[in-house]
């Protein structure tokens, strides 16, 4: 069926030919209604998924299962078995209430401002990095995305750390292969912990379906263990249960199935125990040599969890932090102290040692992992039934609900448990049990077990969850050298990202210590929830039209506070960690930035950045910039050929070796025809330029225009590119080669219209002759001369350009000379000291010439060019001719021409002298002789005339002839040049019906043309002031070539045009 024939009968012909790119409503409405989206442990591969939709059920789950649970699981974990009484005994309760708080008002906020990211649009399977990423951009989204994969994979190896140290200590001790020191049980770690992690990732690998059918036991197991606890704590108002510990003093002694005593009494026999031959020598008897402490303090036995009821919370209020190596010690009870020599010497395996060493900060970077686990919902958003609810209120509720139960446990671990016993890290004191676990009801066991199966399952997760994470952020492709890990197994699972977390799991196993693993994985984690909170921030403040969450209890002060908190709990837990995690983030972010792949994902930073534009153009917008600040704002106008390719790519190269991507710098071409035939070409030509402005390294925007002819083109360019401030002020554009052909576009026509109107506009020009001779930003210069004319003062542009041109590597080795031209009357020495202390004055370094150039003859060869020039307008006006006969008509004129030249010069090599001035003395005030005209220039002074080798220059430097000057010498030369009047044409009469305007301004460019090949015939680059077109229209084509004939011989040449302010100063 053809396409037209859908909407037959129907009311909509008046749309379907736009039906293709903009389909009926009912249909688009059919498509998203019938959306689904894949888990993140999507087993479709990418080529199958359309052919498998089909068979994809519709999600399904509600907020309980799919978001509740899931966060619950994730939060609960190791730290909460292992270490929170730890914590409580060591910061005491107030103090561990504060980190607990702290951590999980952090984690609060972040969940409020990820509700609002998550509600506002469809969030596809990838959770926080698809949020982020599409929030702020590729780059912030790559950096935190990783950051996020090396947080998940260290929580990997936390929670195998937390499973072997269940293992070997409370579960089977003698199954440790070292024993002894401290460095044998991190040798445990590493071993057993190598062995689980190849383990979980074969397990991983061949059968990802069971980990997530075994989540559930998992889950259960920790709500278990949690209830066990409440009950045990319950049961200890009433009940408490008998967990003795042993004090030698004030000090805790390790239990381990002996009595607590020095000796005892059986049948009115006095018996030392074991514990009078750990602390005698090993000798039994009563006369023994006793440690000295030993023998001045009583053994005493107390109870471990004297109960809720018992006041022992009071006890608990206050920290109790130690250095490595410190006894544990009960606080505020009776003991006899020993010298400090005697203290040396004592080294005991009877007491209990704090392992390491403790403080504040120190224990908030132990426990942030515990409150981690917040994006389990929003990972699993293809799954929901309804994400954009069930997120942020399975989310909340999860946190409130894990924010209660270990605000609640540091309360009651502190008001059931004996404070040496929390400070017991691995239960020593209690017969080796889990701390937590002789809370428990009805036993120890149920929180032992319960606590391994749930890190178990953690460790899974975890091992589940970042390859995937990885996989997604390798198949954006913005890290272009982890897109080897996009690919996998043929079901898509990410074998090769598997391989990698694995490898980077055991970096933290190797490590062994889950104290040392935990302020790590705080640090990627701290800095993910950071962005999460940026990137609602940022939205929110920028007001983007997208930004309409459906969740709307947010706030930007919300997200700020919890990105300030974020960042604080940061340089809490570790500022060195802190440092290296932002560290690894920014070279994240600077890479993706410099090599990743452009991403347009419409991100929050995007907008920050037009937010921040739209307010710089606005402070730019009230004026000029100040002389200081005044640099070439440049529009480089590009000729294309029929392909839309670049006809001159050297342009680019000088401009951005002129720019070196400071500025602003827009590349604008002209496409002659109407848009709407046209508009494919433009998109063409714009992509051309964009890739040529790549390999140039040129930084800046194109603007293409088509229009109905190339001049009104140029002309919109010239008016209207840029914005507000941002405008350009400068144009650059080649010097059209072949102006002399009538069948090319840009034309000599376009050309002088275009110099015309820039002075209109007041803007700068420059015009690069030979600019396919230009250097590349390749090539290196290792010497030479960068030659600047100074004819006349066009506002500093030709002071200025030389200067900016060598801080490129091109030019930088290249010298700059400065020329002036001195006339009659002028003292050059004069002259040439001036201008060497007005470019030390300009902090300018430069060698300075000032050249002589006395009046003398009119030449026959001007004369013959002059003749040649008129002939061939003539020509061209007069004749209508086909294309094809005039430039036959043009060439043969031409020839004709250059063989009379060379007649008259063989012939007549000497010329009358006389002063063209003086043959026309009534035509004075009509045609100023003149080589260069700007009325732009202040200095300019319209009541000023000279003769044709006089140039306008400004009012400070001294002028050679002033109106008086010219006058009294046309009446002392009167009677002479009348005579030798009527003799200058004999030699060819026709010259004598010349203009003798044109004739002044072809000998001063011949003469000028000549002084300057001689210095700067090798030179790499002659800047030289640009003479205004003709104010009579008429004279264009002989303003051509008169600018061809300034420049004739020159390799490079940049003819510069001032915008009529001064662009540089003397003043700091």
């Amino acid at each position: 069926m053809e396409s037209g024939s859908i909407y037959d009968g129907k009311n909509m012909a008046l749309f379907e030919e736009e039906m293709d790119s903009n389909p009926m409503v009912s249909s688009l409405l059919n498509k998203l209604a019938n959306y689904t989206n894949v888990t993140q442990g999507v087993v479709e591969h990418e080529e199958d998924e359309d052919s498998k939709r089909k068979e994809i059920k519709a999600p399904c789950m509600g907020t309980f299962i799919g978001v509740y649970l899931p966060c619950l699981q994730n939060i609960l974990g190791v730290i909460l078995f292992l270490r929170l009484t730890w914590i409580v005994g060591t910061a005491g309760v107030l103090e561990s209430f504060i980190i607990v708080f702290i951590c999980c008002a952090g984690t609060m906020l972040t969940a409020i401002s990820m509700s609002a990211i998550a509600t506002n649009g469809v969030v596809p399977a990838g959770g926080s990095y698809y949020m982020i990423s599409r929030s702020l951009g590729p780059e912030f989204g790559g950096a935190v995305g990783l950051c996020f994969y090396l947080g998940t994979t260290f929580a990997g190896a936390m929670y195998i750390l937390g499973t072997i140290e269940i293992l070997l200590k409370y579960i089977s001790p003698n199954a440790a292969i070292f024993s002894g020191s401290e460095e044998a049980t991190l040798n445990n770690m590493r071993v057993y912990g190598t062995c689980i992690l190849a383990l979980m990732a074969i397990v991983v690998f061949v059968g990802v379906k069971y980990v997530n059918k075994l989540a559930l036991v998992f889950l259960a197991c920790v709500i278990l263990s949690i209830i066990a606890i409440y009950a045990g704590v319950i049961k200890t108002a009433f009940d408490p249960p008998d967990f003795r510990i042993c004090l030698l003093g004030n000090r805790t002694l390790v239990r381990d199935d002996y009595p607590c005593a020095k000796y005892i009494i059986e049948d009115n026999v006095t018996q030392t125990t074991i514990l009078w031959k750990k602390f005698c020598g090993g000798d039994p008897s009563l006369n023994a040599t006793c440690d000295e402490y030993f023998r001045l303090n009583n053994v005493t036995e107390i109870q471990g969890i004297p109960g809720i009821a018992s006041g022992v919370l009071f006890d608990n209020l206050w920290s109790v932090y130690g250095d490595k190596g410190a006894i544990v010690e009960k606080q505020d009870f009776p003991s006899v102290p020993v010298s400090t020599m005697e203290e040396a010497k004592e080294k005991s395996s009877t007491y209990v040692y704090t392992d390491i060493m403790t403080y504040f900060t120190m224990l908030v970077g132990i426990y942030f992992p515990s409150v981690t686990g917040i994006m389990a919902g929003s990972n699993r958003s293809g799954d929901l039934r309804d994400a954009q609810k069930s997120i942020p209120t399975g989310t909340i509720l999860a946190i409130s609900t894990t924010s209660f139960i270990y605000l609640s446990c540091i309360i009651l671990f502190g008001a059931c448990i004996e404070g040496v016993v929390l400070r017991d890290k691995f239960g020593e004191a209690v017969n080796g049990n889990l701390v937590i676990g002789t809370l428990a009801w009805p036993s120890p066991w149920v929180i032992v077990i319960g606590s391994f199966f749930s890190t178990c399952g953690a460790g899974l997760q975890s091992l589940t969850g970042a390859p995937r994470l990885l996989q997604a952020i390798a198949r954006d492709g913005i890290v272009p050298f982890l897109q080897v890990f996009g690919h996998g197994k043929r079901n898509g699972e990410p074998t090769w990202a598997l391989l990698l977390t694995a490898l980077i799991c055991e970096i933290g196993i190797l490590i062994a210590s889950l104290d040392s693993v935990a302020p790590i994985l705080s640090m990627f984690f701290l800095m993910c929830y950071l962005f999460v909170n940026l990137a609602c921030a940022v939205q929110t403040l920028l007001r983007t039209p997208n930004w309409r969450p459906r969740f709307k209890y947010y706030h930007w002060t919300l997200s700020f506070l919890g990105m300030s908190l974020c960042l604080a709990l940061m340089f809490i837990c570790s500022w060195y960690y802190a440092l290296v995690a932002m560290l690894i983030a920014g070279c994240i972010y600077k890479y993706i930035e410099y090599r990743g792949a452009e991403k347009e994902w419409g991100d929050g930073i995007r907008g920050l950045s037009l937010n921040a534009a739209r307010y710089a153009l606005l402070r730019v917008e009230h004026g000029p910039p100040h002389t200081k600040n005044w640099r070439p704002q440049v529009l480089v106008l590009l000729n294309l050929d029929s392909e839309q390719l670049v006809k001159h790519p050297r342009l680019l190269s000088f401009t951005s070796q002129l720019k070196a991507g400071k500025g602003l710098t827009i590349v604008g071409s002209v496409l002659p025809g109407i848009y709407l035939d046209k508009y494919m070409e433009a998109e063409r030509a714009e992509e051309n330029i964009r890739s040529l402005m790549g390999v140039e390294k040129t930084k800046g925007f194109c603007q293409i225009v088509v229009s109905s002819s190339v001049r009104d083109g140029i002309s919109h360019l010239v008016q209207s590119a840029g914005l507000g401030g941002m405008k350009h002020n400068t144009v650059l554009m080649a010097w059209p080669q072949s102006w002399k052909q009538t069948d090319n576009h840009f034309s000599w026509k376009n050309f002088v219209d275009t110099v015309r109107e820039t002075t209109a506009a007041r803007q700068a020009l420059l015009v690069a002759k030979n600019i396919d001779l230009f250097p590349m930003n390749q090539e290196r210069f290792s010497e030479g001369n960068i030659d600047v004319w100074w004819i006349v003062h066009d506002g500093g542009m030709l002071m200025l350009l030389p200067f900016l041109l060598r801080q490129h590597k091109v030019w930088k080795k290249c010298k700059m000379r400065i020329f002036t031209v001195a006339q009659m009357d002028d003292n050059s020495i004069q002259m040439k000291k001036d201008l060497q202390m007005f470019l030390y004055h300009l902090r300018l370094n430069a060698e300075v010439e000032v050249v002589e150039m006395f009046e003398n003859d009119i030449s026959a060869f001007t004369y013959e060019k002059t003749l040649v020039m008129e002939q061939r307008s003539q020509m061209l006006k007069q004749m209508q001719l086909s294309k094809n006969e005039r430039e036959r008509e043009i060439q043969s004129i031409t020839d004709v021409s250059r063989g009379s030249i060379k007649k008259k010069s063989r012939s007549s090599p000497q010329c009358i002298a006389q002063d063209v001035d003086s043959l026309l003395p009534n035509d004075i005030q009509e045609e100023e002789a003149q080589l260069i005209h700007d009325r732009n220039t202040a200095s300019h002074s319209t009541g000023m005339v000279k003769s044709h080798t006089t140039l306008s220059t400004p009012e400070k430097i001294q002028m050679t002839w002033t109106k008086e000057k010219l006058i009294s010498e046309k009446y002392k030369n009167k009677e002479t040049s009348t005579t030798n009047y009527k003799d200058i044409f004999n030699l060819k009469p026709e010259w004598g019906n010349l203009n003798q305007s044109n004739v002044r301004r072809m000998h001063t460019a011949v003469k000028l043309n000549g002084v300057v090949l001689n210095k700067s015939q090798n030179a790499q680059l002659v800047l030289l002031n640009m003479p205004g077109p003709p104010k009579n229209r008429q004279g264009d084509e002989n303003y051509m070539e008169f600018l061809d004939v300034l420049t004739e011989g020159l390799n490079r040449v940049l003819l510069v045009r001032g915008g009529g302010r001064e662009v540089i100063t003397i003043y700091s």
